[in-house]
């Protein structure tokens, strides 16, 4: 199992590794990635996570309802408390607090979903079915938090009054979340799902090779981005990284046990949250000029570290 587990991890580290190298070497502008960043954001990521929602069958979503109540809970719980944190005792910027909030909250489905729950409960039309669904749900009901943030802060500082910014903007805020890529894209693809709409196979195959170099796309524009970074280790940083290794793990482990979840259920939800860090958060961040050293250090810990605590729980939940 730690081969498999090292095995999942390894692309991860060497596609970092590279765009480390590429922005620490002056082969990209590790000062200005916007190109890379309009492609990961507006075109790749998109690309996969409306793939993987248009074709999760409606029945199929409907039966994963137990899956999505406890990996939302998980989430949402973790992002209101580390958020809460970051903004009231730490004193951190609402900009910065919401990229290492999602960074924290919202593991790393994409990339390690698929390797880990195949490796455990083998690979299978279930299997990707929950994966699908573990990527809808963070996209559709946890990116847009952080986006709404971003963009209420953006606004804020662009208008100059606070209260321009407030209650009043909340709708336009909203709109300007939801018209993303990166939101309407996997939105559309449940609503298409939802009204029974098949995609025509040319569409799927046309896209494909851009949700490919999705995940690609985005580990190694986190390299770039992080090769320009001076990463360091604090409170913040320890406390975060703990959290999304353990505590939210927990927490979902708990919220199985509230709801009665058995079965492959209940070890798909406690093993997709006891996933590393993603990187939507540093991605995101980067997208509104806002860095966060201490998001951008999580990520690295957590996917490192979680070679150590994913065969833990791969082993408390074998009996389940």
């Amino acid at each position: 199992m730690t081969y498999v587990i090292v095995h999942a991890l390894a692309p991860i580290f060497i596609i970092m590794l590279l765009g480390f190298y590429a922005g620490k070497s002056g082969m990209v502008d590790n000062k200005n990635v916007s190109l890379l960043n309009i492609f990961v954001m507006d075109f790749a990521l998109p690309a996969a996570l409306f793939s993987a929602t248009v074709q999760t069958p409606w029945a199929g979503i409907i039966q994963q309802s137990p899956l999505i109540l406890v990996l939302v809970l998980a989430m949402w719980i973790v992002y209101a408390a580390i958020y809460f944190v970051c903004t009231k005792i730490f004193n951190k910027s609402p900009q910065d607090a919401a990229v290492l909030t999602l960074t924290v909250a919202l593991p790393n489905y994409a990339a390690l979903g698929l390797p880990i729950l195949g490796s455990v409960l083998g690979e299978g039309g279930s299997t990707s079915l929950s994966v699908a669904v573990s990527i809808a749900c963070g996209s559709v009901l946890m990116t847009p938090f952080c986006l709404l943030t971003l963009e209420r802060e953006k606004a804020r500082a662009a208008g100059g009054d606070a209260a321009s910014a407030g209650i009043g903007m909340l709708p336009v805020l909203m709109w300007r979340s939801v018209i993303k890529p990166i939101v309407w894209a996997p939105l559309l693809g449940v609503v298409l799902s939802g009204l029974g709409v098949t995609m025509p196979e040319l569409v799927l195959a046309s896209i494909k090779p851009l949700g490919l170099a999705a995940t690609a796309g985005a580990l190694f524009l986190t390299g770039v981005i992080l090769s320009a970074r001076q990463l360091k280790i604090n409170g913040v940083v320890v406390i975060s990284s703990v959290t999304t290794m353990l505590i939210q793990p927990f927490i979902a482990w708990g919220l199985v046990l509230v709801f009665g979840i058995s079965g492959h259920v209940a070890i798909t939800a406690i093993l997709m949250v006891a996933l590393s860090a993603g990187f939507f958060g540093v991605v995101f961040g980067n997208r509104f000029g806002v860095q966060s050293p201490d998001a951008e250090a999580t990520l690295l810990i957590s996917s490192l570290l979680c070679i150590i605590t994913l065969p833990l729980f791969i082993t408390l939940t074998s009996g389940m």
